[in-house]
């Protein structure tokens, strides 16, 4: 069961979601990258028939591209073990459930932005954000008491 909050809630949460965001963004760059030149290393390596291999570049590329893998894995744990939702690491697009009029909504934040501005339904997506305005405001809640 999801955990619901309010605005002021998720925004409480922003300082602690960003700075998990900005580790998991780092470090989705540091695999991709290895990830990346290790394929480089393996088509070259098929094309020269496995002559020349520097088994210890592989081994390197191999460890740096998991071990930031397992690290992006913690920093995305971090963030939904506070209940949000990463719904794309590559843009740190972050969801958090609230209720809207009685029904599941999401207020939506995306890395970089100063704060939580937006909200959507659950089937509408990022393209579905719409601004959060005073009657949006007046009738979420979370799922604490204040």
């Amino acid at each position: 069961m999801p955990r619901y909050f309010t605005l002021a809630e998720a925004e409480s949460l922003l300082p602690r979601v960003e700075g998990a965001m900005r580790d998991a963004l780092r470090l989705y760059a540091t695999h991709a990258e290895c990830e990346s030149k290790l394929q480089e290393a393996l088509s070259r390596i098929a094309m020269l028939g496995g002559a020349m291999v520097n088994r210890t570049e592989i081994g390197e590329l191999r460890e740096r591209r998991d071990s930031s893998a397992t690290a992006v894995n913690e920093a995305l744990q971090q963030i939904h073990g506070s209940g949000c939702q990463v719904k794309d690491l590559r843009t740190g697009l972050v969801d958090f459930p609230t209720l809207y009029r009685g029904k599941e909504v999401l207020l939506c934040w995306r890395f970089g932005e100063k704060g939580i501005h937006f909200w959507h339904g659950l089937e509408e997506g990022f393209r579905g954000r719409k601004a959060i305005d005073q009657d949006f405001l007046d009738n979420h809640r979370g799922d604490r008491l204040n």
